[in-house]
């Protein structure tokens, strides 16, 4: 997998946007990635030292639509944590 098939997009919440103070980064990622996978997407997209790599997995939730029902995607997120020494992520670029 490229590192572009890796990360997804970014996650933009109040939480995640807290944790960017302590330069912590969060993703929505690929099923199948690992930690690793995460890591190296990471430092060669946005040329920074990760020091840290946190992954959540997500069950689909069961949702109806009248009579049918199924499930949503399952998901996968990774917080990332920078070193000290590296820039920061500008996620909020125009």
């Amino acid at each position: 997998m490229e590192a572009r098939d890796i990360l997804k997009r970014p996650v933009i919440t109040e939480r995640s946007s807290e944790l960017m103070a302590e330069k912590k980064y969060t993703f929505e990622v690929d099923t199948r990635a690992n930690k690793t996978q995460v890591k190296d997407a990471v430092e060669e997209i946005f040329g920074v030292n990760v020091e840290k790599v946190n992954v959540l997995n997500y069950k689909g939730k069961f949702k109806r639509v009248g009579r049918y029902g199924g499930y949503t995607n399952k998901r996968r997120k990774a917080i990332v944590k920078l070193t000290a020494d590296s820039k920061e992520i500008e996620l909020f670029e125009m």
